[in-house]
């Protein structure tokens, strides 16, 4: 691992550098680039613009780990109000949270009360209710709450790390329940006891996940892979794959952020592929903002050199 993505994830997790960087307008004026705005308002705004193109959104509202159990309710409340605000504006858009958004580390029944009010609102709209997945100390969890929403419906969906050491042997397991899987590379600073620091390694996992994914054995009621990456060396391999095995549109979708790459988004879209942009919005951006970053060093100096366009 670099030392600049080593710096940019313990940055993610800093409290002090978090107060003081959001307060910083060359910050503030940076995370533009990968976010419309704080309020779901912009996000819906830029979902609407997306729509002619072809391309598909997510919404998800940034902040983890309340520390209060009453801040659940107006997060639940707050998704409630994004699904009709997503119903009004006619967009195809999921929304996905975080379960330390909903009270998992204060009361876990709480939390799966949340979430499975959520999937079924989400459920009665057409659309996919998703958990993403925070830091190595709550994949049990997530795991176990996903499967646990699973036997109620099959409109959810989690997000899986291919950097975990443990995923191989964790797909294989959802696999069998026929599962909405988003495969993402991982973006948190764990240990190599946890995680593969080696980036070569890490993609290699990736393709290998994903490639397991739509082996036969996962097509299955529910499934659906979400081949959720910028690296276009990886999406192309996995479009051959996908074409030597003549694996059917309706088991893959790929997954990109917003901002990122937007050109290759469209370029995808036009090629009648899936595609999906997830769109981030909120106040607390900033431990999001470093993870996006040490993603892919390089995008701290295509930020630096892009702000004071305009």
């Amino acid at each position: 691992m670099s030392l600049m993505r080593k710096g940019l994830l313990w940055a993610s997790t800093n409290a002090w550098m978090r107060e003081r960087a959001m307060r910083t307008g060359f910050v503030r004026r940076s995370v533009k680039k990968f976010m419309p705005g704080e309020r779901v308002e912009d996000a819906i705004e830029a979902a609407v613009a997306l729509k002619p193109t072809g391309i598909n959104t997510i919404f998800t509202r940034l902040g983890e780990n309340i520390t209060r159990l009453e801040e659940a309710d107006e997060v639940f409340d707050h998704y409630i109000k994004v699904l009709g605000l997503i119903k009004k504006a006619g967009i195809n858009c999921e929304v996905s949270i975080k379960p330390t958004q909903l009270g998992f580390d204060q009361d876990k029944e709480k939390c799966f009360d949340f979430c499975l009010k959520l999937l079924k609102a989400c459920e009665a709209q057409g659309t996919l209710f998703w958990l993403d997945m925070e830091s190595s100390p709550y994949v049990d969890g997530t795991l176990a709450l996903f499967k646990r929403l699973r036997q109620h419906s099959t409109s959810v969906g989690v997000a899986i790390q291919a950097y975990m050491i443990r995923t191989d042997k964790d797909l294989d397991e959802l696999a069998t329940l026929g599962s909405t899987i988003r495969m993402v590379k991982g973006a948190y600073l764990e240990p190599p006891t946890v995680a593969f620091p080696e980036k070569s390694k890490v993609d290699e996992q990736y393709y290998k996940n994903c490639a397991r994914l739509l082996q036969d054995d996962a097509n299955k009621p529910g499934a659906l892979l979400h081949i959720a990456t910028h690296d276009v060396s990886i999406q192309e391999r996995l479009l051959k794959l996908i074409e030597e095995r003549k694996i059917d549109k309706s088991r893959y979708e790929f997954a990109m952020l917003y901002g990122i790459n937007t050109p290759r988004q469209v370029e995808l879209a036009k090629r009648g592929l899936r595609i999906r942009c997830l769109i981030s919005y909120g106040e607390y951006w900033f431990p999001w903002y470093m993870r996006r970053l040490a993603e892919r060093p390089a995008n701290v100096g295509f930020v630096i050199r892009n702000m004071f366009k305009g």
